[in-house]
């Protein structure tokens, strides 16, 4: 960009012509708007090319001339990357030499005599201009780092690929450097540029070698379309062996997800499944390849095919809340204290949908914020129904996903909720997944806080599941502590479990909160979690979830023994 008060450079031309009145008459044409410099013959113009590769704005070229010819200079030209870029205008005399030079690489030609001064000075004019607008172009064209396609120049000229060249059939693979936030933190930015740069490198040459294209799609994300390889485990090798050597002191380590060529793909949902199979190796250090196969793609259409039936299944109320009891077990026999709610999909077509199965799809589509308003909003018009019904309140606990965290409107929700249902704040209690704490977590607690300053109890879930725990509770505002489950499934065998299960209830005693242990199956763990001090239990040694009418049975059952209890 030329600033106010700059003079712009005039745009230079390279005139090659060996026959002096030629030069001359083309130097009178063009001087006033260019800066000229001639070239006798081919050697000699070459020579001048190299020399002033930058600021050459258009070669003109004659194409008969002694010791290089035109063409012999046009091939020259073709076979280097950078001097390609220099647009050419071909000189000549004979027609038929026209078409030749165009296949050559010429992009226009200028018939002799130079008798059309207007129309030589358009032409050339027009050529410098076209060639610069190329040349923004492929600025962006290219990710600078790595020498690749950018992402959106990628995805085009893949789309251009597979619609001009189906014959080829090409893979999609992404690759990806396992942890690259942490690469760039201990070692800083220039030297995670320099990996990027390297691994750019090694897939422009691998490139070289078979047909496709390859662009760096973000961060440390690359992707390639590549003709079908017979090894892709020995391409990983290839490129990891390159980053070993170029780094050996820094343990770096990448990761490959492969989609292959399929009938009636496209390249988008191609590089779409290279990544997810890429994604299913995060983490895994021994084997960090992924070949998208039947499976993954009968997976693919099961998630494509839930999320498209979510809004359907929230209307239609195709979702149903399930609840499971919580026991007081610090009493004979146990009371019913509260409970889970938990929710269920009995889809139309697909039968009952456990929430293993699509609560992880929802939240990587960041689509959980929907059920779970939805469970919220069920839960607390049953727990006033029971209320109505039965004469007391049976407090329910709902789940806080990490995404309902960064909702702007979650407060004004939950309070909305407990408002429009006559309840009161600790009658719906939030239960908070360790994980959630442990990204972000100034974000979350500042949340959490002030939920609970409003009235809502606080239920850490799944406690010891993580690997933060003891180095945050201190900061957590929480009223119970609710024990993974695989804690509890091994203290009627293992002295180990029994004893960590004992550090966590000595710890929730000093934290002066209440322990849930969930998983509960049988009467020798029940045994042990009483004599230890443990507050309540859930599991199906009493009852798994169930609907809200197989629930009422447990309440009516407890109405007739006397022993119902709130928390």
């Amino acid at each position: 960009m030329i600033k106010a008060g700059q003079i712009e450079r005039p745009k230079t031309v390279l005139v090659v012509d060996d026959q002096e009145i030629n030069r001359d008459v083309l130097e009178a044409i063009l001087e006033e708007q260019y800066e000229i410099l001639f070239a006798e013959n081919g050697r000699e113009a070459l020579e001048m090319i190299r020399a002033h590769q930058e600021e050459l704005s258009v070669i003109m070229l004659d194409l008969m001339m002694p010791v290089m010819n035109g063409f012999e200079v046009l091939q020259k030209l073709r076979e280097d990357e950078e001097l390609q870029k220099i647009p050419v205008i071909v000189l000549t005399a004979e027609r038929e030499a026209e078409l030749r030079a165009l296949q050559a690489g010429a992009a226009d030609f200028i018939t002799k005599p130079f008798d059309e001064v207007e129309v030589i000075q358009a032409r050339v004019g027009r050529i410098i201009e076209m060639s610069e607008g190329r040349k923004l172009i492929s600025a962006a064209e290219r990710d600078a780092l790595s020498g690749l396609y950018s992402r959106n120049f990628y995805n085009e000229y893949a789309s251009r690929l597979f619609r001009y060249h189906p014959e080829l059939r090409l893979d999609a693979v992404v690759l990806n450097i396992e942890q690259f936030h942490s690469v760039n933190a201990l070692h800083g930015r220039a030297f995670g540029d320099e990996v990027l740069r390297t691994i750019g490198r090694e897939i422009r040459a691998f490139l070289a070698e078979t047909e496709g294209i390859a662009g760096r799609m973000d961060g440390d994300r690359f992707g390639i379309f590549c003709k079908k390889q017979a090894d892709y485990p020995g391409l990983l090798k290839r490129f990891q062996r390159e980053l070993d050597r170029r780094f050996p002191d820094v343990n770096i380590h990448l990761r490959v997800g492969v989609c292959p060529w399929g009938e009636n793909t496209d390249p988008v949902t191609m590089t779409d499944r290279a990544r997810s199979a890429n994604s299913m190796v995060r983490g895994n250090y021994k084997n960090p390849i992924r070949i998208f196969d039947e499976e993954m793609q009968r997976q693919e259409m099961l998630k494509q095919r839930l999320l498209n039936d979510l809004n359907r299944a929230l209307e239609e109320k195709q979702l149903t809340v399930f609840y499971q009891p919580k026991y007081d077990i610090q009493c004979t026999p146990p009371r019913l204290s509260s409970a889970e709610a938990l929710i269920r999909w009995q889809h139309p077509e697909l039968g009952m949908i456990s929430p293993g199965v699509f609560v992880p799809i929802f939240e990587g589509n960041g689509l959980i914020g929907l059920i779970d308003n939805y469970v919220w909003t069920e839960a607390a018009k049953q727990v006033a129904r029971w209320r109505e019904q039965f004469g007391f309140t049976l407090p329910v606990s709902v789940n806080l996903s990490r995404s309902d965290m960064f909702d702007m409107h979650l407060e004004k929700r939950l309070v909305r909720l407990i408002e429009e249902n006559g309840l009161e704040y600790r009658d719906i209690k939030l239960e908070v997944t360790e994980s959630a704490y442990t990204n972000n977590a100034q974000a979350v607690l500042d949340v959490i806080r002030r939920l609970r300053d409003i009235g809502f109890d606080i239920e850490m879930d799944d406690f010891g599941s993580g690997y933060s725990s003891l180095n945050m509770l201190s900061d957590m505002p929480i009223d119970v502590l609710k024990l993974d489950m695989k804690f509890i499934s091994n203290i009627a065998v293992s002295e180990t479990a029994r004893r960590l299960v004992l550090l966590m209830l000595d710890i929730a005693r000093y934290l002066r909160v209440k322990v849930v242990a969930e998983g509960v199956e049988n009467e020798d763990q029940l045994e042990i979690l009483q004599n230890s001090g443990c507050d309540l239990v859930q599991g199906y040694y009493f009852s798994k979830p169930v609907p809200p009418q197989t629930f009422e049975e447990l309440i009516r059952k407890e109405i007739q023994t006397g022993r119902t209890k709130a928390e």
